[in-house]
């Protein structure tokens, strides 16, 4: 069940706003634990356009953000070999809300808390479109994933696995 068209501000869209971003808006039933297949499957999305936004960490504890697919998983050994790291891990949700300002299932890669590198599985880059959080649990927004690349300075990574 969709709700209203129209969602407030959150500190993501106003920053698409300000980079004169246009993208759309998909609010959304949240659902604890749904993840970007619920949202995909509610919305009526493919859930490989679907981005998620994963707040993970390296092995001194330091925050970086990981954009994949919604139906894919994030191989974390590939991933630190590519970027240098001798080992990556996803941060506890209260870690990661504390990095991102964002509340888990409603994390934004846009106007986080704190900066921090972000690396994007580079497949989502192909796509001409990708729905991506919007800084709120159960809203979406659609953007071109070259944003990504432009106003998070997102560096392409090969690491999605199936899940």
């Amino acid at each position: 069940m969709a709700k209203k068209d129209k969602v407030s501000e959150t500190p993501a869209t106003a920053l698409l706003r300000q980079h004169g971003v246009s993208f759309t808006e998909h609010p959304y039933e949240y659902l604890e634990h749904g993840g970007a297949q619920h949202s995909a499957q509610v919305l009526g999305m493919d859930p490989f356009s679907v981005v998620k936004t994963l707040i993970m960490q390296d092995q001194d504890a330091k925050p970086l953000v990981v954009l994949m697919h919604g139906n894919r998983k994030v191989s974390t050994k590939n991933l630190a070999r590519q970027v240098g790291l001798k080992s990556i891990e996803p941060c506890a949700p209260e870690v990661a809300n504390r990095h991102s300002g964002y509340l888990v299932g409603g994390t934004s890669p846009f106007a986080t808390r704190r900066q921090m590198p972000v690396f994007i599985e580079e497949t989502i880059l192909a796509l001409p479109r990708i729905c991506i959080n919007g800084g709120r649990r159960g809203y979406l927004v659609g953007i071109d994933p070259q944003v990504c690349v432009q106003l998070l300075d997102a560096k392409p990574v090969h690491c999605a696995l199936a899940e």
